[in-house]
């Protein structure tokens, strides 16, 4: 079913983004004047390359979402570059955005609120196609409809029915189905599991899995769950307050995870065996997440950090590879 007239790009980077920031203004006033930014997005870059996983992870509030909606332009970039298939999306708008939207897709995290309620299943599958005017006829759409529902393991007489009527995992399906309806490249999911039932996570995980390989597809993974990433992803990314802190092979950050912050996060994953349980050590971190309209001198993270130093107050780090693609922002170890 996919599609072979898509854009091309000469490389094998999918995505490249280049010190993307995303801010959001903070007025004051009755002429609401700018006061301040919150610098929800603050300095990205990084590659996806084709038909590979990257794993997002990140405590609640950091801009996880936030820049996984400015990659897709839902959110405008304050600054910054968004290089897809050869194109910089930061400067595209109208008809030429809505062209290479039809190649970026979104599963959000809550089937119960981003499925329409008042439309049939066959209906909000088959609407994106008839936006972009793909397949020529309401039947061939029909058609195409009745095969993703098939694909996503529903049966096709499913159509008629409404939202209501399905459980929370087969919702999820349905939105799977919906954001494959036009032959994308690129799918954002946005915490696709973490509404579900623990016994059905694991099928959507697979489901989603099973049609990367069949169509080829990339994705950026946002998720709280540690342990089912290194399964899913070829890389993570963990993120701290608007800012990547580490970005390694999947099986290297758990391995090797070299950024205080990222120990943390590993330290809290709980292990199966319950003597290795009890003998290992957990750090805990003082404190919540900053202000990101008000971000610390030096690293976001030194507020907060275990083994801060003096220059962690004055000097923001930047990420360095430390071999074998294995990256980290931290004064430790230059």
């Amino acid at each position: 079913m996919r599609d072979t007239n898509i854009l091309q790009s000469e490389t094998d980077s999918l995505i490249e983004v280049k010190n993307l920031k995303t801010y959001f203004p903070i007025t004051s006033g009755l002429l609401k004047r700018k006061v301040n930014d919150v610098k929800a997005v603050d300095g990205l870059s990084f590659k996806i390359n084709r038909g590979e996983t990257l794993g997002l992870v990140g405590e609640s509030g950091c801009g996880k979402t936030v820049a996984a909606r400015t990659l897709l332009k839902i959110y405008e970039p304050t600054d910054g570059e968004i290089w897809f298939q050869g194109k910089n999306l930061a400067n595209i708008k109208g008809r030429e955005l809505s062209r290479i939207r039809r190649h970026m897709q979104v599963i959000f995290q809550n089937p119960y609120s981003s499925l329409d309620p008042r439309m049939p299943v066959g209906k909000i599958i088959a609407e994106p196609m008839e936006v972009h005017r793909l397949y020529g006829s309401s039947k061939k759409r029909k058609e195409r409809m009745e095969e993703y529902l098939t694909l996503v393991g529903l049966s096709p007489y499913f159509a008629e029915r409404f939202p209501f009527e399905f459980s929370g995992g087969q919702r999820q399906r349905i939105a799977i189905a919906r954001a494959l309806a036009t032959q994308p490249d690129f799918i954002v999911c946005d915490d696709p599991i973490s509404a579900l039932d623990v016994s059905i996570q694991a099928q959507i995980v697979n489901l989603l899995q099973d049609l990367q390989e069949e169509f080829g597809l990339t994705y950026l993974f946002i998720a709280h769950d540690l342990i089912m990433l290194r399964h899913i992803c070829d890389r993570i990314a963990i993120m701290y307050l608007g800012k990547f802190v580490e970005i390694s092979p999947s099986r290297d950050i758990y391995d090797n995870p070299l950024h205080p912050y990222t120990q943390a996060l590993l330290s809290a994953v709980p292990i199966p065996d319950p003597k290795l349980e009890a003998k290992r050590e957990r750090i805990a971190l003082k404190g919540g997440l900053p202000d990101p309209a008000n971000p610390p001198m030096g690293c976001n993270f030194s507020t907060r950090c275990p083994q801060v130093m003096d220059i962690c107050h004055e000097v923001d780090p930047i990420l360095e590879d430390r071999g074998n693609g294995h990256e980290v922002a931290c004064h430790l170890y230059r």
